[in-house]
């Protein structure tokens, strides 16, 4: 059977994250190892299940967000040698909500079934893709926005950067995460791996934690938080891309999807 390490997030908020990872323990158990990384939490705040706590000044001030917190989980797997371990990685924030069945044996067994998938994203029920996978359970995008991504061992291996914790798989210089899944969308179908979203498993996001927990988290107000996002990202995506708009930065990945079926035109029945 397969192995996957799912990596939770944490900071400051251990009864959702306990209650993420025992629910993984308890339906995925013989198929998953569970790991939670501390973004800065206060110490009486940690998850039962804390497998690393990073507390550094910056990250108790500020956390570490998703693309930080996601490499640092990642490149602890790898410096420790158990990279290898594993054949999938399913990269969870704590306010990600699944249905209470198994989910990892559905989301390894889409991974067998196409090959060249490097991402796969579960689906939202109130997504449109929803809808448009009524007939087709597992199709391939250019774009997707989640809270869970379920990510092929080798597709990692073609891209990170062992020894930078900063950069082991995202890019740690855009803090906030803007277009971060886009990113990483881009630099799988430049590499040959496909991006897809399948209804097989569903995931909804909880969105109360950072409206209504931003103190707890120690984090600016949903609303603010939303603005730097925005606007602290975009600064990136201009310094990093010379891109000044999101439909830029889709057109940038969208010509990456284009040329993934010119080269592998069996995967067409998957397309958009």
């Amino acid at each position: 059977m397969t192995r996957t390490a799912v990596i939770i997030l944490n900071r400051n908020l251990p009864e959702p994250t306990d209650a993420l990872a025992e629910r993984f323990l308890r339906l995925d158990g013989d198929a998953a190892e569970v790991f939670v990384v501390e973004a800065g939490s206060d110490p009486a705040r940690l998850s039962r299940h804390c497998t690393w706590h990073v507390h550094t000044p910056e990250a108790v001030e500020k956390g570490l967000r998703v693309c930080r917190g996601f490499n640092h989980g990642l490149a602890r797997l790898h410096e420790a040698g158990r990279f290898a371990c594993f054949d999938h990685f399913f990269l969870v924030t704590n306010d990600s909500v699944f249905e209470p069945v198994p989910v990892i044996r559905d989301l390894a067994d889409e991974m067998e079934k196409h090959p060249r998938l490097g991402i796969l994203s579960p689906c939202s029920r109130t997504w449109g893709e929803y809808r448009l996978l009524a007939k087709q359970p597992t199709r391939y995008f250019w774009h997707v926005h989640n809270t869970a991504y379920f990510l092929r061992r080798e597709f990692v291996e073609s891209i990170m950067n062992p020894g930078d914790d900063m950069g082991f798989l995202y890019d740690g210089g855009n803090f906030r995460g803007y277009l971060a899944e886009i990113e990483l969308i881009a630099k799988g179908y430049a590499n040959d791996w496909a991006t897809a979203i399948t209804r097989r498993v569903t995931v909804e996001e909880n969105e109360s934690y950072l409206k209504e927990h931003s103190t707890d988290i120690r984090t600016e107000s949903f609303e603010e938080n939303l603005r730097l996002y925005v606007e602290e990202g975009r600064a990136w995506m201009r310094r990093k891309y010379g891109f000044t708009s999101r439909w830029q930065m889709q057109m940038y990945v969208r010509l990456w999807y284009d040329k993934f079926f010119d080269f592998h035109p069996e995967y067409l029945q998957y397309r958009i």
